[in-house]
């Protein structure tokens, strides 16, 4: 799922936006790399990018380029990729009235002049609600969120209270709350996952809901693939909330769930470790971070919790790591109830996993989502990069991503994209078994 060039990426032009493109207040303070927003006063590093997003709802929140963005999120339109090889220290600053109830990351409310509270989260994404200024500031990071935390409390300690904040602040709306488990099975969607055959697409950033119902009623798609966490997700999501997955459900859409994890690459941020036994202890974190977020979101026990792990060249180094860590991903997500799926590349995950299913048939992935972008809108064992006739995967158990990074437009929106030809039954999966632990 990489983006479709590094300059569209990293170097969007619509994203680099220059000093005099922002707002008279913002732009005198980035010439001197001081920006002021709504009580806050913040001293950027010099390499940081500052994005107006009430002037750019079309730009993406990315998380792989130190960037301070300003005000809520819009369309996103603009966003690319899927996968970031390195996480950057981000802010994204928004008035707390119209900041979404995040479910996927965990938000802390901050009274008066306290320090904010530390913590960190399986994303490496987290919030806090500032309610004497009426800010919700959402901090991303690469290894640590030491730096860009520390860069917010200075920020907090030099402001000051806006006229009239303190009481916006109180009739605003409060931080998102934490979502209990039992609470979010009250919510939850009666199956998110019904049985399908057909077309899905998947996004960088979960689709606003206008577009998700301009495509639910002029689109060939009836299945989306979502991005609930993961240390090395490329983009923000500020659409994803329980809400709106109960949304997507009661339409009809078939979710597909995907965690970003540790990727085959060498990278202190986003990087799967080369050796198996670390690899399969990266694995079992992963799922408890996806179950952590799922539950959240309100999906249900024995929902497939898609694994995406990029692809590689050099199969010598991370074969034994790969299939160690999506084992073990696996066995961790059976027993906390919830089915195993993994999104990998038909040249390397696919022939590693498929080389050492007999080792381990139950603790493979039930659902195995195949990526070769041939155009093949099928999921036979050619496309899915399987040898003939091969009994792995039968059934429905199958997704073959077949193009990927590009522009799709239906109801007048417009989109990019990877699609996919999925053949997925949970029902018919059999009951979730549960393994002794691989470690």
């Amino acid at each position: 799922m990489p983006s479709r060039t590094l300059l569209r990426r990293l170097l969007g032009a619509a994203l680099l936006l220059p000093v005099a493109s922002l707002s008279p207040a913002v732009a005198a303070a980035a010439d001197e790399r001081t920006v002021d927003y709504q009580g806050l006063r913040l001293a950027l590093p010099a390499d940081w990018r500052v994005i107006d997003l009430d002037r750019h709802p079309e730009a993406c929140l990315r998380l792989d380029v130190p960037t301070l963005y300003l005000g809520h999120a819009g369309t996103q339109s603009e966003c690319t990729g899927r996968a970031a090889a390195t996480r950057a220290d981000t802010l994204h600053l928004e008035p707390i009235a119209g900041a979404p109830p995040r479910a996927d990351i965990p938000t802390l409310a901050v009274d008066g002049g306290r320090a904010l509270p530390p913590t960190e989260s399986d994303s490496n994404e987290v919030r806090y609600a500032l309610r004497r200024t009426g800010v919700m500031a959402t901090l991303s990071y690469g290894a640590a969120p030491d730096t860009v935390r520390a860069l917010l409390t200075r920020a907090v300690a030099a402001g000051r209270t806006p006229a009239g904040a303190e009481g916006a602040a109180a009739r605003s709306r409060p931080a998102a709350p934490v979502v209990t488990a039992a609470l979010a099975a009250a919510r939850a969607p009666r199956s998110a996952q019904e049985a399908f055959t057909g077309e899905g697409f998947d996004a960088c950033t979960a689709p606003t809901q206008r577009s998700m119902d301009s495509w639910r009623a002029g689109s060939p798609f009836r299945a989306v693939g979502v991005y609930i966490g993961g240390r090395a997700r490329a983009c923000a999501q500020p659409q994803l909330t329980a809400a709106w997955v109960r949304r997507q459900a009661a339409a009809g859409w078939h979710l597909m769930p995907i965690w970003v994890g540790p990727q085959p690459w060498h990278s202190k941020s986003t990087g799967l470790s080369t050796d198996p036994s670390r690899a399969n202890e990266q694995g079992r974190a992963a799922a408890d971070g996806a179950v952590d977020a799922a539950r959240s979101l309100g999906l249900p026990e024995g929902t497939v919790l898609y694994n995406d792990l990029e692809n590689y060249s050099d199969r010598a180094t991370w074969d034994a790591p790969s299939v160690a860590y999506l084992t073990a991903w696996t066995v961790r997500l059976h027993e906390l109830g919830f089915r195993s799926g993994a999104y990998v590349a038909a040249s390397s995950g696919v022939k590693a996993l498929s080389a050492h299913y007999h080792q381990a048939p139950q603790a493979m992935p039930d659902v195995l989502w195949g990526a070769r972008w041939n155009g093949a809108a099928s999921v036979s064992d050619k496309d899915m990069g399987l040898s003939g006739r091969t009994p792995q995967w039968v059934g429905p158990r199958r997704a073959h991503q077949f193009r990927g990074d590009h522009d799709a437009s239906y109801g007048g929106v417009t989109l990019n994209i990877d699609r996919n030809w999925l053949d997925v039954d949970p029902a018919a999966l059999g009951p979730v078994v549960k393994l002794p632990s691989l470690s």
